[in-house]
């Protein structure tokens, strides 16, 4: 499986991974999950929001047991941040049949679409779509860079946006979601662990900055005469990154536009993304709050407008804690693991979820740490050492 889905949207000069939601490398991927699904017996289904599912048992029996992830990518990501939950779910379910056990409830293992926000700019679309985080009217004006709506992307890839929404009844069957992903940090890594379980998922969210300056000559424009954006841009990039060490949470000016993006030309626009973390919400607030203060002083300071919008925002989420301990339980019982219990700053399709559902998180270790890149990494032995887990854990679930 791991072999098969390795080339899929493999870019041959960065070797990273460019499978952005309703594209051609998307829809391999998708067709990928098919094949795997249909190999297996399995009930294969798309719904609504275009979230693929494949389904072991009726799900109309409820309490379903739910496994999987994601198979898209940011600009130039890994091979293992979406895609080890999903190889992983197929992998468990091998791994269980194998075990010859007896399912007393329904098993799906699912792909959701568009999670990592690449095209689109919003993290999570297809689960948030499924739990009623965002509306039709919000979805059908997600552009991409090349103006391109999310309607469209979907019709071109064959799809009916007009069914997207939210799906409560798709939710009501679904007792718990276990999602296995890479550890995108390298806490495993320092304690010696292969796997670990998630406790919650840190507040963050995505502001964007607008400086607005005037437009000029490179070349002849005095130094004291100019408006230039560039400059309050560039300081405010220095300010996050300090706001964020004071407050020991994370800041991250990692996407830019600038117009007219000319090497003689000083900007009218430059418009930057901030994305920030933090352990809980009192201090996530204090950290953007400190780099929109910075960033105004500085417009000012060249004679900048500037606008900040928050594009998105997720509240801290504790996974919980019934099924996390059930978890730990079943993983002391069944393994010789120690399995340590970590947040994490990384957002995941199982925080979105966790507002309808109950829902878990497994992790791999990372041993450089790395994730959004292609030095993205997990070994062998651990990512069999998270398969036996994830199904010591659905075992435990839908095999009482």
């Amino acid at each position: 499986m791991w072999r098969e889905l390795l080339p899929i949207g493999r870019h041959p000069d960065s070797h990273g991974y460019r499978r952005f939601a309703w594209t051609s490398a998307d829809a391999d991927c998708r067709t990928w999950f098919q094949e795997q699904a249909r190999a297996r017996g399995l009930t294969y289904e798309v719904d609504r929001n275009g979230n693929q599912w494949a389904w072991l048992g009726d799900p109309a029996q409820g309490d379903a047991v739910v496994t999987g992830s994601h198979l898209d990518s940011v600009p130039d990501g890994g091979a293992f941040d979406g895609p080890l939950g999903v190889v992983s779910s197929f992998a468990a379910l091998d791994e269980l049949r194998a075990r010859d056990v007896t399912f007393t409830r329904p098993l799906a293992i699912v792909n959701f679409g568009d999670e990592e926000g690449a095209r689109f700019g919003l993290a999570c679309v297809g689960s948030r779509l499924t739990a009623g985080q965002l509306t039709v009217g919000q979805a059908h004006k997600l552009t991409d860079g090349d103006g391109v709506t999310l309607p469209k992307a979907m019709e071109a890839a064959g799809y009916d946006p007009d069914g997207i929404g939210a799906d409560p009844e798709r939710l009501a069957c679904i007792g718990a979601f276990v999602e296995l992903h890479v550890e995108q940090g390298r806490a495993l890594d320092l304690s010696g662990d292969r796997v670990g379980i998630a406790s919650a998922i840190w507040p963050h969210g995505r502001w964007r900055f607008d400086f607005r300056g005037e437009a000029n000559h490179a070349g002849t424009t005095r130094l004291v005469d100019r408006r230039d954006p560039m400059l309050s841009y560039a300081e405010t990039v220095l300010a996050a990154r300090r706001e964020a060490q004071l407050a020991g949470a994370v800041a991250t000016f990692g996407k830019i536009a600038v117009e007219p993006n000319g090497v003689n030309a000083i900007p009218s626009l430059v418009r930057g993304w901030l994305d920030s973390r933090a352990a809980d919400q009192e201090t996530l607030d204090a950290v953007v709050a400190g780099v929109e203060e910075a960033a105004r002083a500085h417009a000012q300071e060249q004679g900048v407008d500037l606008d900040v919008v928050r594009e998105s925002f997720t509240p801290v989420v504790e996974f919980d804690h019934a099924l996390r301990d059930e978890l730990a339980r079943i993983l002391g019982k069944q393994t010789a693991l120690d399995v340590p219990v970590l947040g994490t700053g990384a957002g995941h399709d199982a925080g979105i979820l966790s507002g309808s559902i109950p829902t878990a998180m497994l992790f791999v270790r990372n041993p450089t740490g790395v994730s959004h890149s292609p030095a993205e990494f997990a070994a062998e032995d651990d990512c069999v050492a998270g398969v036996l887990a994830l199904a010591d854990v659905l075992e435990g679930l839908v095999c009482p």
